[in-house]
């Protein structure tokens, strides 16, 4: 293999022992189909429970071209393709997960796409297959909520599934920011990109990892990280007590000259809880921007790797 490599693919594995040979045995023929040998498929393992990391030295030992990174410990989605991004020799690089529900045989067209003159090709879903309501429901909100509320154009319906050159990956690997999401931070690094259109398929095999409180932490990551919009929210949400507060002072006064104010704690109670609700919520909202900037100021690595795997040869990471 060339020290430049025609493509490298990165799939992040998380407890994904069961589909994985399966994995890597279609986007194997399919990357062999696109450019022959000249690729290399790193498979990140997420700090997975089960024999993940097993299967993937097993798979790396019958595969030359396949290498396989092991995280110290599960850092999430986001940070594991990282970590695999970190590693990458192509000049085209794919991103997709391991679960099959993006299918591998689009690497073919999508590289076909790429080599008209795009930085990224992005795949965004016409069908998902095998999804719950409620999960398309919320996805469609979060995304276009996304779009209504930040500056950076983040394309509709889209995952981390996507194609891009060398020097976009390169621009990407150059953020520092913990807090990552990267269908965004792809989107803010501009340059020309197109989408894909296809039909996301169900997973082959376990269940998906995504859970309701994943899904609300990568939302808030993607709100925090690339809108300001909830700082304004809060001087809003004064403005709007100010309204009120004004409204009620030319009630009581009124009551005062007509006399006919009614003695009573509801209107106070109401007073106190609307005021009580709007300060917690801008101090919530605060508290989540200024803990992010902490966490940052503290300069940790993104992630640890305890261990590379690439063929015959392996390489221990403290």
């Amino acid at each position: 293999m060339s020290a430049a490599l025609a493509l490298s693919i990165v799939a992040p594995c998380y407890n994904e022992e069961a589909g994985l040979a399966a994995f890597v045995a279609r986007m194997s023929a399919a990357a062999q189909a696109a450019v022959g040998a000249d690729y290399e498929l790193i498979l990140v393992d997420d700090g997975s429970r089960d024999r993940t990391w097993s299967v993937i030295r097993g798979l790396s030992a019958d595969h030359p071209r396949i290498v396989g990174v092991r995280l110290s410990r599960n850092h999430g989605h986001q940070l594991a393709v990282t970590a695999g991004l970190s590693r990458v020799r192509g000049r085209r690089v794919m991103v997709i997960d391991a679960d099959l529900q993006d299918p591998p045989e689009l690497v073919g067209p999508m590289i076909a796409r790429l080599d008209e003159g795009y930085d990224v090709v992005f795949g965004r879903r016409r069908q998902r297959a095998g999804e719950s309501i409620f999960k398309r429901a919320t996805a469609s909100l979060f995304y276009r909520t996304l779009a209504a509320l930040t500056e950076t154009e983040i394309p509709l319906d889209t995952g981390d599934f996507r194609l891009m050159s060398r020097r976009i990956v390169d621009r990407l690997n150059a953020m520092p920011e913990r807090d990552r999401f990267i269908r965004g931070m792809v989107a803010w690094l501009g340059g020309t990109q197109t989408e894909f259109l296809y039909d996301r398929d169900p997973r082959l095999a376990g269940e998906t990892h995504y859970t309701l409180r994943r899904m609300v932490r990568l939302a808030i990551d993607g709100l925090t990280g690339f809108s300001t919009a909830p700082l304004r929210l809060a001087m809003i949400l004064a403005g709007f007590g100010l309204l009120v507060a004004g409204a009620l002072l030319v009630y009581v006064l009124w009551g005062f000259v007509t006399h006919s104010a009614t003695p009573g704690w509801t209107s106070l109670a109401l007073i106190v809880v609307f005021f009580s609700t709007a300060q917690l919520a801008c101090l919530a909202i605060f508290g989540e921007y200024l803990g992010r900037t902490y966490m940052q100021s503290k300069g940790r690595p993104l992630y640890m790797i305890d261990e590379i795997v690439a063929g015959d040869a392996s390489e221990a990471r403290d």
